[in-house]
């Protein structure tokens, strides 16, 4: 693409394709649901002096907006945070402790007492659960720890394994160890990493694979913990067959949804899956270290036998007496997930997260908007082809899986070794926000709320002149 005519025609019926897509799109109105940082804001170090309104961010017109494709990391801010936080801060300044039990006429928001129901209803259809089987709680690794504290438990049966996979994020990798260790077992030989034969590089375990290592291991593992999206790659894994055959050797099913939740169409009640726990401040959009959540399948809730290590705390205790302070009555567990609740939550988060899902909602739901998810990563990879002259092409090589339905919103790109630096140098100068993983790897996300058909062939023709860059810089270092 380096100033060919060729390139440059092909740039523009590019453009002049993702003009036509976008503008037939039925789900653009919620672009204009976020803060869209304009690329002299995301180049500034200041602090900007005024705060964005519901209109959006002063000094950030459309023609400047920047290409924000790292939904993947850490969604954008929807305008109605502000106005909801706004509406909590307000009745926490005027209300004080009655914002517990309190319900004000004109507010939106449920008193706090009833705040961690009201956003399990709303994430219930995200996860495809029921709000009984849903809770919003903690974070990601604490709910994680929490799940595990209450079903692994080892050497029952002579299990004792609890198999992940060789990649995954460091914080399951080291919970799972110290789980392993809390009850005085070694990770050498209760921890099973997987592996993938045909693709050791990148690590993209085809499912054939990873029912082979659960038959391997079965007659001694207790636990299966994966993610739902793999992070690295961004390969959606078979969450209902997985765990059909796991479950069929007798092994409990936990889902990190971290990657998942939000972006692509799941059915944890119908998919018969034990348990699950994600973060919020991905793809929805609550905000950085927001709330996370958890799923346990309403087989497996407070009373059940195989529950009866769950740690327990004040907020899962029984609504109708959990302010009575009566430790003689003993702990009765709330109904469903939400007795796995500790603490109090913060309002302060549920709130944000909560004015994220309302959009969600007004968006017709995570089906519409997988839809255009598969759309837009779909151009996208088309771009990365046709928008490429041979030189960049040789550079770079896509790591996620090309099978739509074996991902979501997120391609991996695995760079030649030596040009990531430059890269995301060349890309931030472009006023491109993508994510990397050194050391040699970039992950891009349209995010179909509020990315775009044009954010696409933007961050195409950013990414040609970012390599072109890129390779001339590694050649004049060579010689």
């Amino acid at each position: 693409m380096a100033g060919s005519s060729a390139a440059s025609s092909a740039v523009l019926e590019a453009k002049a394709r993702a003009e036509l897509l976008d503008r037939e799109d039925p789900l653009a109105f919620t672009r204009n649901e976020f803060n869209i940082p304009s690329k002299a804001q995301i180049a500034s170090t200041r602090l900007p002096d005024t705060a964005p309104t519901e209109s959006g961010l002063e000094g950030s017109n459309h023609d400047d907006k920047c290409v924000y494709l790292c939904g993947n990391s850490l969604g954008l801010q929807p305008k109605r945070t502000r106005t909801r936080i706004s509406q909590y801060l307000s009745t926490w300044a005027t209300q004080g402790v009655q914002g517990h039990f309190k319900l004000l006429d004109d507010s939106p928001l449920p008193t706090w007492l009833d705040a961690d129901e009201h956003v399990s209803r709303l994430i219930a259809s995200v996860v495809g659960a029921s709000p009984a089987e849903v809770a919003v709680m903690q974070t990601l690794t604490a709910n994680l720890h929490l799940l595990m504290s209450a079903f692994y438990r080892p050497d029952i049966n002579g299990r004792h394994k609890i198999i992940l996979e060789r990649k995954a994020f460091p914080s399951d990798h080291f919970a799972v160890e110290t789980q392993i260790r809390h009850h005085g077992l070694d990770p050498s030989t209760s921890m099973i990493t997987l592996t993938s034969p045909s693709s050791p590089e990148d690590n993209v375990l085809t499912t054939s694979e990873i029912l082979a290592a659960i038959d391997a291991h079965a007659a001694d593992t207790a636990l299966l913990l994966l993610p739902g999206i793999q992070y690295f790659t961004g390969q959606l894994l078979d969450i209902p067959t997985i765990t059909a055959h796991a479950r069929g050797h007798g092994i409990f099913v936990i889902w990190d949804l971290a990657h998942a939740v939000g972006n692509v169409p799941l059915s944890l009640h119908d998919w018969n899956v034990d348990a699950a726990a994600w973060c919020s401040y991905k793809y929805l959009n609550s905000g950085p270290g927001c709330i996370g959540g958890l799923f346990v399948h309403e087989r497996n809730a407070p009373g059940a036998p195989q529950a009866a290590n769950r740690l327990a705390g004040w907020w899962g205790n029984d609504k109708a007496t959990r302010f009575a302070m009566d430790t003689e009555a003993g702990f009765r567990a709330v109904g469903g997930a939400a007795g796995f609740q500790l603490s109090n939550p913060s309002i302060l988060d549920i709130t944000s997260l909560s004015a994220s899902l309302e959009i969600f909602q007004e968006a017709g739901g995570i089906a519409r908007l997988r839809e255009k998810s598969l759309r837009l990563t779909g151009f996208l990879e088309e771009l990365l082809q046709s928008l490429m002259a041979e030189p960049e092409r040789a550079l770079f090589r896509i790591i996620t899986p090309r099978d739509p339905s074996q991902r979501g919103a997120q391609l991996s790109l695995m760079l030649a070794p030596g040009l990531l630096l430059t890269v995301m140098r060349e890309l931030e100068k472009r006023g491109v926000i993508v994510d990397e993983r050194k050391p040699d790897v970039i992950r891009v996300a349209p995010a179909p709320l509020y990315n775009t058909f044009a954010d696409c062939v933007a961050f195409a023709e950013a990414f040609a002149e970012a390599l072109a860059v890129a390779k001339q810089e590694r050649d004049v270092e060579s010689n």
